[in-house]
């Protein structure tokens, strides 16, 4: 992907990008972007010709996404040439990271409802709340937490990469991502 500088709220002109060039996309409630990946500045993200736009979708949808090869995207005032397009399947990791869980509640009442949620999944694993974030734009307002999940087993790893936890997954969040691992944690 060629780009440049995107903004903080890129994450909604994104999304509108992807739909205008995938219109089922918006049906399609397993669909999501993995937030993009850059050099932080005062000008917002700076995206470098190794950026990559990812999408998680259901495996049976992915061949769709093809004719996003070479396309141009137009998020807020950067315009990004995509690349070539690769079809990549979960992979199982012991530790997984979400950049943003979506919630509007208190530290403690979101990690009992991330508790009730892993253990109504049959999710077994440990997990460190990250600091409180928000993103705002396009009259939306998304609070949440980062998340990591530890001591994942196989399965279980690939059933929250798969479902991931909270709501706006259009907008990346509460999508979960391989992280460095964690260990000797108590």
């Amino acid at each position: 992907m060629k780009g440049g500088f995107v903004t903080e709220n890129y994450v909604f002109d994104l999304w509108n990008e992807a739909v205008r060039i995938l219109p089922w996309l918006n049906s399609e409630e397993m669909a999501g972007i993995l937030p993009l990946r850059g050099s932080v500045s005062e000008r917002g993200l700076l995206l470098s010709l190794r950026s990559k736009l990812v999408l998680r979708l259901p495996a049976e949808m992915a061949v769709k996404a093809d004719v996003l090869a070479g396309q141009v995207l137009h998020v807020g005032n950067c315009v990004l040439q995509l690349g070539s397009v690769s079809e990549r399947r979960l992979q199982p990791y012991a530790t997984l990271h979400s950049k943003l869980v979506k919630s509007e509640e208190s530290e403690e009442i979101f990690l009992d409802t991330v508790a009730a949620k892993l253990e109504e999944m049959g999710i077994n694993c440990k997990w460190i709340c990250g600091r409180s974030q928000s993103i705002a734009g396009a009259g939306m307002n998304l609070l949440g937490y980062s998340l990591v999940l530890h001591d994942l087993n196989q399965e279980d790893s690939l059933q929250i990469q798969r479902v991931g936890l909270g709501g706006s997954r259009r907008y990346g969040c509460g999508i979960f991502v391989p992280y460095k691992t964690i260990s000797d944690l108590n």
